[in-house]
């Protein structure tokens, strides 16, 4: 009995950190509607700050927890830089891309840290006085622990005191409801923004330096633990400070039971848990139902016409180029232009449900990546042509999206894009676990192209036949009495189920849609390489996806298209360079910030103006 209540105990502890992160960053979303991928980087810096700080400090009780303290506080006034001098220009851009923003600033801060405090995981000191153990029934639990499950109840109280007994919390709860009558009553925004930034930051820098003594400190904090913590926000509630503390003690102790049941389960059990609490309740535990109506105004005031003459021309030049291009280029060059147009095609089928269907995917790559292993497994165990693999591949992931799809069409917004990271993540953990049949972590390896195709000239034919192909099928798809009933789903789902469109039904056809091609560019991407990872199915392939988009453009079907070509050739050239994560992320900033509507949207929006003009 004593074992499992110090399991209980270390579940409790392990959620406090946990909370201190997600509270923040509900906190952040609320109010400012940023989705804050660097959340997760604040909470490392504050681990690294607490540990340099509290080695320069004498040696004690009051400078330990004085340390842990200063810490939180810098990075608070770090969180504070970061929205004055960045996020502040991009609140009237699309939200989605403050996502691209932020996901830059993770780059920039991994590299910086590894910079100033070097490669070697840290080890964290301990807290004086809390050195031993506690023994409860001939089971021990460290001190420290106690601790911690003292501190998430503690801040819990104080965040619950702030926003309902101040004027501040009144104005943070009011922004969180209505930004835009709040601004009507004369509230300065952006004074409540930053001290709502320098919060949350504080409470991420606060959870990692409060770990310090239990985990230490290391460069994959920050992707470690981001992800948990959108997990706890999503199911608490977007915006809901107890839901997030009630959401980290469930994650908490099925993660520390899960160890001692299903070992194999670590990796999957808390998108478990989101999937399962998303499918009964939708907004999660204490989370408030989004207002259903129109779309961001962005979209909808950016409507899809048909390529001009203009675009058609130059459309057709680069098909003549892409032809021609084997004349004159490399091995290599040929094998990145069709890793560009594959990646392409993958970046297209997402712009399909995201920037026309209005429907937000944080686990496209489920079906890239699951597009490569249907065809690999199939030629790997059954000897399938390349031929029909091209044809199954593409047919197993509409089926898988239309599984998927089927719960998360239910759902909008943040909620609908987090449970696609769940199904994504559960897919990701089935081909990273089930090794004896699709290889795991070591891939399976020597899936070719035959003979007929083995020549690299042939087989960039090949890929852009398959690729192109399915680009124009997808935007012939745009344009069609499909398409704009898709658009009118995303532009007013009230208006649509008024004229009798039935919106759960074409947003699901939409989603299966988009899945079937993203794994038609997952076949012939295997083919290509000759192996297939659990990587093409992770959460950084399907944020490389989103980036790609963003960084196009969603206005355009265009975008896409620029948005891959730029992504895949400045990896390709930056990756080469140290510290090329920095460089990498600074680009995206100066992009993001110099073209808030995406490359191909400025250019578009541009042209537009000019042939107005005339």
């Amino acid at each position: 009995m004593g074992a499992y209540i110090v399991q209980f105990l270390t579940g409790l502890a392990d959620a406090s950190a946990l909370f201190l992160v997600a509270a923040g960053l509900s906190l952040i979303f609320g109010v400012s509607r940023v989705v804050n991928m660097a959340h997760g980087s604040f909470y490392m810096v504050g681990a690294y700050l607490a540990y340099f700080i509290i080695a320069a400090l004498p040696n004690g009780g009051i400078t330990f927890w004085g340390g842990i303290l200063l810490a939180a506080f810098a990075v608070g006034v770090i969180g504070v830089i970061v929205e004055v001098i960045l996020l502040r220009r991009l609140y009237k851009a699309p939200e989605l891309f403050m996502l691209m923003a932020t996901f830059a600033l993770v780059l920039v801060i991994q590299d910086l840290a590894l910079w100033l405090f070097g490669a070697e995981d840290l080890l964290g000191p301990q807290a004086p006085g809390l050195e031993g153990s506690i023994e409860i029934m001939g089971a021990l639990i460290p001190e420290y622990d106690i601790i911690l499950i003292l501190i998430a109840p503690l801040v819990l109280v104080g965040l619950w005191a702030v926003l309902n007994r101040t004027r501040w919390g009144i104005l943070v709860r009011a922004a969180t409801e209505d930004r835009e009558m709040l601004s009507a009553l004369g509230v300065n925004q952006k004074r409540l923004f930053t001290s709502v930034f320098f919060l949350g930051s504080f409470l991420a820098g606060l959870g990692g330096a409060v770990q310090l003594p239990k985990g230490g400190a290391d460069l994959l904090m920050d992707l470690n633990v981001i992800a948990a913590a959108f997990v706890v926000v999503v199911v608490g509630g977007m915006g809901s400070i107890p839901g997030a503390y009630l959401a980290a003690v469930l994650i908490g102790e099925l993660s520390s039971f899960g160890v001692l049941v299903l070992p194999q389960s670590t990796l999957v059990m808390m998108f478990l848990v989101m999937a399962v609490v998303l499918v009964i309740r939708p907004y999660g535990l204490l989370g408030k139902p989004e207002v259903v109506g129109h779309a961001p105004s962005e979209l909808a005031e950016h409507p899809l016409r048909p390529a001009s003459r203009g675009l058609r021309m130059a459309g057709l030049g680069i098909l003549v180029a892409a032809l021609a291009f084997p004349l004159v280029a490399g091995s290599f060059h040929l094998i990145l232009a069709g890793e560009i147009a594959i990646f392409a095609l993958a970046c297209m089928s997402l712009y399909f449900m995201t920037g026309a269907g209005g429907m937000v995917s944080f686990g496209h790559a489920a079906f890239f990546g699951g597009g490569a292993y249907a065809a690999a497994l199939m030629v790997h165990y059954v000897q399938t042509p390349m031929e029909l693999a091209l044809v199954l591949a593409p047919t197993a992931m509409a089926l898988l999206a239309l599984i998927i799809g089927w719960f998360c069409v239910r759902l909008s917004g943040v909620y609908l894009a987090m449970l696609t990271l769940a199904f994504a993540q559960i897919c990701w953990a089935i081909v990273f676990q089930w090794s004896g049949f699709t290889g795991g972590d070591d891939g399976i390896l020597g899936i070719w192209p035959p003979e007929w195709a083995s020549n690299e000239v042939v087989f960039y034919y090949l890929t852009m036949l398959v690729s192109i192909g399915g680009i124009l099928a997808l935007r012939y798809l745009l344009f069609t009495p499909f398409g704009y009933t898709m658009r009118a789903c995303r532009d007013s789902r009230l208006r649509a189920d008024a004229i009798g469109i039935n919106v759960t039904r074409q947003q699901w056809l939409s989603f299966a849609i988009a899945g079937m091609f993203a794994g038609l560019a997952g076949g012939i991407y295997v083919f290509s390489k000759g192996s297939i990872f659990p990587f093409e199915m992770s959460i950084s392939r399907s944020f490389d996806l989103l980036l790609s988009v963003l960084l196009g453009g969603i206005y355009s079907p265009s975008g896409p298209l620029v948005g891959a070509a730029a992504f895949i050739g400045l990896e390709d050239l930056i990756s080469r360079l140290p510290f090329w994560r920095l460089i990498l992320g600074c680009i995206f900033m100066v992009l993001v910030v110099a073209f808030p509507q995406g490359i191909a949207g400025y250019f578009g929006a541009r042209i537009g103006s000019r042939s107005d003009e005339n």
